[in-house]
């Protein structure tokens, strides 16, 4: 003989609160037009009850399931592991549980990932594509009814929004403060150039380099310590060696300076250096290392807000608005100085 379930229902809910299960579904679903007496009284009694929503029976039923999903390259990148704590605190807010996969920038895996998220009917996605020009992602992404939006990387030929820094002015800029100090022999050193932001960045630099009559000097072979090793000292044995670095990525901002550290090298008395992608240290070395810096808490508070501004508000198909040309917020980074490109140390 079957044990009876001790789990209340949507019906005990409805019967204890002297109100319809459809006000009661209401109420589970953030409450609008439900009279704010009523309201309290119901969510007091969910409370009581210790009713918990099925969430698999929900979801069969075409409801939401109070889950959104965030794909990123990596957890261990400090950049995307600060958007998930905003994400994730932007999703406890509207009562929703937070699921996070990494795709190691690997596009096979990304969509293998998306296809589990849209099976277990996640409600909404936020996506940092490995490849936005990727037709089968944009693809798969259309045929499905889900919100989206990308972070760090639009989506090219989707309807779907995207928050990025923008990477172009990010770079101009530094690269105009390094010729401000009087620095003409720039190098510029990064790795993955085929990355939408390694492009922006590389566009704003030659931007800068270009409209100040200099010549630009980009090595884009930067994969690890030995790889920035090797492309410092080719440089340095040079007729005409940099007297400033600009590096693109904050992992090469740190091989490159380990590499000049290791060469005794004088920074910034021989070199200059300065980053793009602030670092958990960089205030703290010697010397401190000035770094154009990312508003990643903004960018991940942005992108979630517009997730759930889409959940609340009245769904359209995707066909419907693919004629629609995305939208697209770029957000203003900030340049942060320090000693290491040239600027006097600040004193306490």
């Amino acid at each position: 003989m079957r044990k009876k379930s001790t789990h209340s229902t949507l019906n005990d809910v409805a019967r204890k609160a002297g109100v319809g299960t459809t006000t009661v579904s209401r109420v589970i679903n953030g409450g609008q037009n439900v009279n704010p007496e009523t309201l309290a009284h119901v969510r007091r009694v969910i409370k009581a009850l210790s009713y918990t929503p099925n969430q698999a029976a929900r979801s069969l039923r075409g409801e939401r399931t109070k889950t959104i999903s965030l794909l990123i390259p990596s957890i261990a990148d400090p950049f995307f592991s600060s958007c998930a704590e905003v994400v994730q605190s932007i999703a406890e807010t509207n009562d929703s549980l937070l699921i996070v996969t990494a795709t190691h920038n690997d596009a096979k895996r990304e969509i293998e990932n998306l296809n589990v998220l849209i099976r277990h009917r996640t409600d909404g996605l936020i996506i940092a594509p490995s490849n936005p020009q990727s037709a089968a992602l944009c693809d798969l992404l259309a045929r499905v009814a889900i919100p989206a939006v990308s972070i760090d990387r639009p989506i090219f030929k989707s309807n779907i929004p995207s928050v990025v820094a923008d990477n172009y002015d990010g770079a101009f800029t530094a690269t105009q403060h390094l010729i401000g100090h009087g620095y003409k022999r720039i190098l510029c050193l990064t790795g993955e150039s085929d990355f939408y932001t390694i492009r922006e960045r590389i566009r704003g630099y030659r931007k800068a380099i270009e409209s100040a009559g200099l010549i630009s000097n980009l090595d884009t072979s930067i994969r690890d310590y030995e790889s920035a090793e090797h492309a410092i000292r080719a440089a340095l044995k040079a007729s005409n060696p940099p007297d400033a670095i600009f590096t693109l990525k904050n992992s090469t901002t740190i091989y490159a300076f380990e590499v000049l550290q290791q060469l005794n090298v004088k920074v910034p008395g021989t070199i200059a250096l300065l980053g793009f992608d602030d670092l958990e240290l960089a205030s703290a070395l010697r010397p401190a290392i000035s770094v154009v810096q990312q508003p990643i808490e903004e960018i991940g508070r942005i992108a979630t807000e517009l997730l759930f501004n889409e959940l609340r508000g009245p769904h359209k198909s995707r066909k419907s608005s693919a004629s629609k040309r995305p939208q697209k917020i770029e957000v203003k980074t900030r340049l942060v100085l320090r000693h290491s490109c040239g600027c006097p140390t600040p004193t306490a």
